[in-house]
């Protein structure tokens, strides 16, 4: 059976639960509520499991922060024997509108601090990344705010739909590969 580390950026913490740079734990969340996946506390993290078509997807979110959370996707990477062409890192961008998917097979971190900090511990930026937008509607000098702040209410209600096409990209990117997803999903 094949296996794919599916990893959810995000921030641990009540106050960081609907916050921009928390889409990560977003589609993941939605992803295993979808398949009736149950979280487990592991190290570095919370993991569902999902089986999907001969497939298993291991939804993390790191516990370490953002910043840290090269060490968590390291540590999965090798205790599941899983190559980096099988990781899926979601993130959130602000330099695409919101709800706009990217997948890329590698690219710079961008500035994301959780890109860097895996960069940083795999040595390399050759791997999988989806990026969700989340706009840059802030005034200079507020990004942190804006990053760290909760949804619009026009947001909340367009994320319903959102994060459904977000979590059909991560079963393709695990069902027909990295290449198909991108020419389907990219600018969705």
């Amino acid at each position: 059976m094949k296996k794919f580390l599916i990893v959810g950026l995000g921030n641990i913490g009540a106050e960081y639960v609907n916050t921009r740079h928390n889409i990560g734990f977003k589609v993941v969340d939605f992803l295993a509520n979808e398949e009736g996946a149950d979280y487990q506390t592991v190290k570095l993290g919370s993991m569902a499991e999902v089986k999907i078509k001969g497939r298993t997807l291991l939804l993390l979110k790191p516990n370490t922060y953002m910043n840290l959370s090269g060490k968590a996707v390291q540590y999965w990477m090798e205790k599941e024997k899983i190559s980096a062409e099988n990781v899926l890192v979601i993130t959130d961008d602000l330099n695409l509108p919101f709800g706009t998917l990217r997948i890329k097979p590698k690219g710079s971190d961008g500035g994301h601090n959780g890109l860097k900090s895996i960069q940083a511990l795999l040595g390399t930026t050759e791997y999988p990344r989806f990026r969700f937008g989340i706009s840059d509607e802030f005034k200079k000098g507020q990004q942190a705010n804006y990053v760290l702040g909760d949804w619009t209410e026009e947001e909340k209600e367009a994320l319903k739909e959102r994060l459904k096409v977000a979590s059909e990209a991560v079963k393709s990117f695990a069902l027909a590969g990295l290449g198909n997803t991108m020419t389907s999903f990219n600018g969705k």
